[in-house]
């Protein structure tokens, strides 16, 4: 058994467009760049943290609001919101306060369900 827990290092989003969903990310400060592998799809990629993030072609999952759930920190949870909604992405739930800070759910244009969490140096009162 190892002594220190495991660090996840990439993750990866099926997208029957792309580009679509590259645009969603990069609203979230996301800096992704097309890259292509050998003979491999094109695809996008971002370093985040310490962890590769990509979004690569394909069908996404059958359902995936009930599944994959993603989460980011946003400098500002209200500018963010704001930009989403002008680009057509659904709020699931509007801005909250909880134990973690002020959060939103949205959905990326492919139905991922993404968490934001207002960073804590920035919370300001609802």
């Amino acid at each position: 058994m190892p002594s220190v827990a495991p660090r996840m290092n990439l993750l990866v989003l099926k997208s029957p467009d792309i580009d679509q969903t590259a645009s969603f990310y990069r609203l979230l400060g996301l800096c992704l760049e097309r890259h292509q592998h050998d003979s491999g799809p094109w695809h996008y990629a971002a370093q985040l943290n310490g962890m590769v993030f990509e979004i690569y072609p394909g069908k996404a999952e059958t359902n995936v609001s009930s599944g994959t759930r993603l989460g980011f920190e946003v400098n500002d949870l209200d500018d963010t919101l704001d930009e989403l909604r002008r680009q057509g992405a659904r709020i699931v739930q509007e801005k909250t306060r909880s134990p973690w800070g002020l959060q939103a759910v949205v959905e990326d244009f492919v139905g991922y369900r993404v968490h934001l969490t207002e960073c804590a140096s920035s919370t300001s009162p609802i």
